[in-house]
């Protein structure tokens, strides 16, 4: 009977050893590469990525409403979507609220997402979307301020068709780089025209 409880003891230690090293093993694996949200409560912030006309920043539009979006060129239908729904919500604003608003898409591919890719995907939405990329140490530093989780998988270093699963909120940002509010996935264009003109009529003098 002791024999049995001190194996069980025993065993139960090693299980919760494995599952403390676990995740740390998976974090420094080549196959897989994780980003996991430390904060409770995100932050927001100024940053400073790159386009295909070189660094812009969140505080380069001070004076707009700001809509970012974090995701991936080769994403199959999570980013596409959102960015579509975004895209017609844009058409249906007035050219005075338009002047007033910057949407960005926030690349965690940097890998296979260059600038210039980023600028031909984003521009097929054709509402006047911004694409944005940098090192993985400055999206991650991002990513955790803003609360954006995503991982990598790829199983071979060479394999170029790999997928990013990830957080898939629009997040509002203020005039002053404040974050407002964070909207889900797949919220409809009506609804984002509601927010957008919703937080645009608080900023009016």
């Amino acid at each position: 009977m002791k024999k049995f409880i001190f194996f069980t003891v025993l065993l139960g230690i090693l299980i919760g050893l494995f599952i403390l090293a676990w995740p740390f093993s998976q974090h420094n694996s080549e196959q897989t590469t994780a980003h996991l949200i430390l904060n409770e409560k995100p932050v927001g912030g100024d940053f400073t990525l790159q386009s295909t006309d070189g660094p812009v920043s969140l505080s380069d539009f001070n004076d707009k409403l700001v809509l970012a979006y974090f995701g991936y060129t080769f994403c199959p239908d999570i980013c596409p979507t959102n960015l579509g729904n975004l895209a017609v919500a844009y058409r249906q604003l007035t050219d005075e609220e338009k002047a007033k608003l910057q949407i960005l898409f926030i690349s965690v591919d940097p890998k296979r997402d260059t600038p210039e890719r980023l600028k031909q995907y984003v521009d097929y939405f054709d509402s006047g979307i911004i694409g944005l990329t940098g090192t993985k140490t400055e999206l991650d530093e991002i990513a955790n301020r803003y609360g954006v989780v995503y991982m990598i998988h790829q199983d071979d270093p060479k394999d170029e068709h790999y997928s990013v699963d990830h957080s898939a909120f629009t997040y509002v940002i203020t005039p002053g780089g404040k974050l407002a509010t964070q909207l889900p996935h797949a919220t409809s264009p009506d609804d984002f025209v509601k927010t957008i003109r919703t937080y645009l009529n608080q900023t009016q003098p």
